[in-house]
């Protein structure tokens, strides 16, 4: 599911316009970003939750010349599934 389809998903489950729908998904996406800069954890009870963790820096091997290469340490996003959203995928 792209965006737009998930879009029109929302407009048709909630009644609401595909323009109201577009303002609601970018407004959520707009503050769970912005949360996840801030360095919080954004939790929906039952579907799941969005964290920063920290990679370490490592070395690498480039699978082509085979040389090591030095990976830089970087923040990632983590998505956890919910006990709900997990359950319902059985």
């Amino acid at each position: 599911m792209n965006k737009a389809e998930l879009i029109e998903a929302m407009a048709n489950g909630s009644g609401l316009s595909k323009a109201d729908s577009k303002k609601a998904l970018d407004a959520f996406i707009d503050a769970t970003s912005g949360a996840l800069r801030g360095g919080d954890r954004v939790a929906l009870v039952g579907f799941g939750s969005w964290s920063i963790s920290e990679r370490a820096a490592r070395t690498g091997l480039n699978p082509k010349t085979k040389q090591k290469i030095k990976i830089a340490a970087k923040k990632v996003v983590k998505f956890k599934a919910g006990a709900e959203l997990s359950g319902s995928l059985k």
